[in-house]
């Protein structure tokens, strides 16, 4: 069958892979938000399903008032005589660490540190038993690149020095290293440029686990860096992965522009699939002459499926919903068609814990609306990037009575669009965009208001830096908002 990249829509990046049990099993970065490290199962590699998250315990992941893009990054999962692991970095308290679980659906165990630093770990378990722990970062000498040391898997404790194996192939930010065993022989893949335009895929091979390792070729073996006019850019920290019928793929980050020649991207870094193969001299070649593109073919007799249209009760609040850092629980009334947030004085520009939970958006062209009721304060829809970039439609109730509100915030500029009376504080709220803009409404009766548009590249990675995507949220600040008939629709144009 024929599958359409991307095949995880949304700020879903830094995905790794694992097979066990006859299905696949992805996890991504979650940075600032919780609970940490999305999880994903797939029977055939192209249809996903969030199926819950790794660290889902305040004690598994310190969050509080950490910077937007902090926290957690770049997780790896494998899997290991029955049991499940998963590690990667807390970049705000610079820990490398792993967890583990029997039961894909259940628990994860609390955190087990490694004393080796660096970022975007990974784990290698040899065919003799032995485990490495491999990152990017500086060795025992002080040596930089890609470091591995070998570790007891039970304790987390190093067996061996931390020793530099690789440097790379020349470009920058040398990251996401991941070793594999494939026919006695080991494969080194890591990524460099950046995670941004010059992103790419490059890897490596030695007869020994601890090297010399001797760099492809041809590498890069997978980038779009040159690949222009195309949307599809940034292709690169990928993990290797071969499938049920013995063909074998890269699933790898890469982000959608806003337009082909609008270097742009709002929507965070998604998750490619781009197919490899194996020459007979060993080395692999992935894409189109070592390119992502937009469509592939696959084996298997299935249908690639899309949902389209998210809803409270089509979706479940433990699995595809997401709070900034650790929430606080008993600001939250969720049910299967309701939501209620008491608001604090906490407010969204702030590095802290607002009353908020959001969910990814999947796609440029949307429709949301929700019928929203506040008893006081403020509280509605945000369309959000990060606490410094961030478009809020919202109801408020001031000192003569209850209005609609577009905010508008870029970096330091916080800006009032619009306000519009209400005669009561209750109103259906609005977003309707497409790859470029935002526009917002309000909607009372039969009434329906245009408050103002945000364009899309201002909650882009190219101005807000970091490494997150917008998150479309629901908020609540100085008293409670109660939500209703929620509606996240990707079918047809805005």
């Amino acid at each position: 069958m024929r599958y359409t990249n991307p095949v995880i829509k949304g700020f879903y990046p830094d995905p790794s892979v694992c097979f066990a049990d006859g299905k696949y099993y992805l996890v991504a970065s979650s940075f600032q938000y919780f609970p940490g490290v999305p999880l994903f199962e797939s029977d055939d590699l192209v249809n996903w399903t969030q199926i819950g998250h790794v660290l889902t315990r305040r004690n598994q992941v310190h969050l509080d008032r950490i910077n937007s893009s902090g926290g957690v990054f770049a997780p790896t999962i494998r899997h290991h005589q029955g049991r499940f692991y998963m590690v990667t970095t807390n970049d705000t308290t610079h820990e490398n660490f792993y967890v583990y679980t029997d039961d894909i659906h259940g628990e994860w165990s609390d955190p087990i540190t490694v004393d080796q630093g660096g970022i975007d770990p990974s784990l290698l378990f040899d065919d003799d038993g032995r485990a490495y722990f491999v990152s990017n970062g500086s060795d025992d000498d002080g040596v930089g690149g890609v470091v591995q040391c070998e570790i007891s898997i039970e304790t987390g404790e190093k067996l061996s020095p931390s020793r530099c194996i690789w440097q790379g192939s020349g470009g920058r930010y040398l990251e996401s290293p991941h070793v594999y065993k494939i026919n006695g022989q080991y494969y080194l893949m890591a990524a460099e440029g950046g995670t941004e335009y010059g992103h790419m895929i490059t890897y490596a091979r030695s007869r020994s686990v601890w090297g010399p390792f001797e760099g492809y070729p041809r590498n890069p073996v997978l980038t779009n860096r040159n690949k222009a006019p195309e949307i599809i850019q940034g292709i690169g920290h990928g993990d290797l992965i071969q499938d049920q019928r013995g063909g074998w793929h890269i699933l790898s980050l890469g982000f959608r522009q806003i337009h082909q020649w609008m270097p742009y991207h709002h929507l965070g870094r998604e998750v490619f699939l781009t197919p490899v193969t194996f020459g007979p001299d060993g080395w692999f070649t992935a894409g189109a002459n070592g390119t992502t593109d937009r469509e592939y073919d696959i084996a298997g007799d299935f249908e690639q499926r899309e949902k389209k249209r998210y809803t409270f009760e089509n979706t479940d609040w433990k699995i595809d919903w997401c709070y900034l850092r650790h929430p606080h629980a008993g600001n939250y009334e969720l049910s299967g068609s309701r939501a209620v947030l008491h608001g604090t004085d906490v407010d969204l520009h702030q590095a802290d814990s607002p009353t908020f939970i959001g969910i990814r958006q999947r796609d440029f062209n949307m429709v949301l609306s929700a019928d929203v009721a506040i008893d006081g304060g403020e509280g509605g829809v945000t369309v959000y990037m990060c606490e410094n970039e961030h478009y809020d439609l919202a109801l408020r109730k001031g000192k003569d009575g209850f209005e609609a509100i577009l905010k508008l915030n870029i970096g330091n500029i916080r800006h009032e669009e619009a306000a519009v009376p209400l005669p009561e504080g209750r109103a259906t709220l609005v977003i309707r965009s497409d790859s470029q803009t935002y526009h917002f409404y309000v909607r009372t009766g039969a009434e329906e208001i245009h408050l103002g548009y945000g364009l899309s590249k201002y909650l882009s990675s190219e101005v807000s830096g970091g490494f997150t995507g917008v998150v479309l949220g629901l908020y609540a600040q100085g008293g409670t908002a109660a939500f209703e008939n929620f509606s996240a629709d990707y079918s047809g144009n805005p």
